[in-house]
């Protein structure tokens, strides 16, 4: 990971490299933040450095985080008893690659650990303490980066902090966390503290504007909806070209609707509107079911003259003024109620065809609610 790939963030990546040039590197730093901020790829950059400056050919061991001083720890589960790190090296590196910007869930996902517990174990602390005791290979600093040390537990935290309180030589120890909370007062009198804020807006809409092709009105929904957190950013770009086939199949579903009072034939289309979704796969109707959500609520805060938080909305051959009126507090808690138990399920693998029919039939009712 090189400084110049990392988004934004040139106040602290200034400070970072100072701090290396100024021999003013600390034994043990935290770095706080969401880490779609852009926290591992910071720490990436940062490791690079140092390496860098002891031998100029570690580079590419860093960007395929195989340097052999280079250590990772994180969340994991247990296997044969134990929550080792080792174990899943190969899958955090090839998701780190893909994604530096990745979060927890995103890990979670990753390793398929949907009903376990990832955690940092005492185990691990004490295997990473004998590590490091061992000189480095390329006779330099070793570093030890553990992503998430948040989530040690008791045990690991105490056992960590006798690590902290003795460090081994030439040994710099890098945690990354949301926030300070989960950590032993001791534990953070003793670290560097860095705080990574929220990208700014400016600076994802470039990176936007670099890596794809999009509209004025694309990237600001995605700066709203991003909150200055990247992954979200590269989340939501993903689903903007399936955002115009949402809309065409919302719009439709909403014209049905308004029909069927006064023409029950459009009750026919509604069926067959239900029968073509149920066909999509559950990942893909359940992301239908999060944009309808989206656009209900944000067509009740074009009713209510909140103008300013409408990120997004439904312009093309579609009267999104007119439409936005017949969404206000009397009927947006049912609709969305409905959504949500069209979710569930869904979820629950209930026939697909008959929610998705029953959640269209239901809007005809809704929608012409008076206020």
């Amino acid at each position: 990971m090189n400084w110049d790939s990392i988004i934004g963030q040139n106040d602290l990546k200034t400070q970072l490299q100072q701090s290396i040039k100024d021999n003013r590197v600390g034994h043990a730093l935290l770095f706080t933040g969401n880490e779609g901020y852009g926290v591992l790829p910071l720490v990436l950059a940062f490791c690079k450095e140092i390496f860098i400056n002891e031998n100029p050919d570690s580079g590419s061991k860093i960007d395929h985080l195989s340097h052999l001083d280079l250590h990772f720890s994180f969340p994991t589960y247990s296997v044969s008893g134990k929550s080792l790190s080792k174990n899943f090296i190969p899958q955090f590196r090839e998701l780190a690659q893909r994604n530096p910007y990745f979060d927890y869930e995103d890990w979670s996902n990753e390793l398929d650990s949907e009903n376990k517990q990832l955690f940092i174990s005492v185990d691990e602390i004490e295997e990473l303490t004998s590590k490091l005791m061992l000189k480095s290979y390329e006779g330099g600093y070793k570093i030890l980066v553990i992503w998430r040390a948040d989530k040690m537990n008791v045990q690991a935290s105490n056992k960590f902090l006798k690590l902290l309180e003795e460090p081994p030589k030439k040994t710099i120890i890098i945690l990354t966390s949301e926030s300070q909370d989960s950590f032993l007062q001791t534990i953070l009198s003793r670290t560097q503290i860095y705080d990574v804020p929220r990208i700014k807006d400016e600076d994802i809409k470039e990176a936007l504007l670099h890596s794809a092709s999009l509209d004025e009105r694309q990237v600001e929904a995605i700066i709203y909806q991003a909150q200055g957190n990247w992954n979200t950013a590269v989340k939501l770009l993903e689903h903007t070209h399936s955002d115009e086939e949402f809309e065409h199949y919302f719009v439709k579903w909403v014209r049905d609707a308004f029909q069927v009072n006064k023409k029950p034939q459009y009750l026919r289309e509604i069926i067959h509107w239900a029968s073509e979704i149920s066909l999509w796969n559950k990942e893909k109707q359940k992301q239908f079911l999060e944009y309808c959500t989206e656009i209900f609520r944000l067509a009740m805060l074009q009713n209510y003259s909140s103008e300013g938080l409408v990120y997004k909305r439904i312009d093309e051959k579609f009267n999104w003024e007119k439409f936005s009126e017949f969404i206000h507090g009397a009927n947006i808690e049912a609709i969305l109620e409905e959504i949500s138990e069209a979710n569930l399920h869904l979820t629950r693998n209930g026939n697909a065809k008959i929610v998705w029919t029953d959640l269209g039939i239901k809007l005809s009712r809704y929608i012409h609610k008076k206020v």
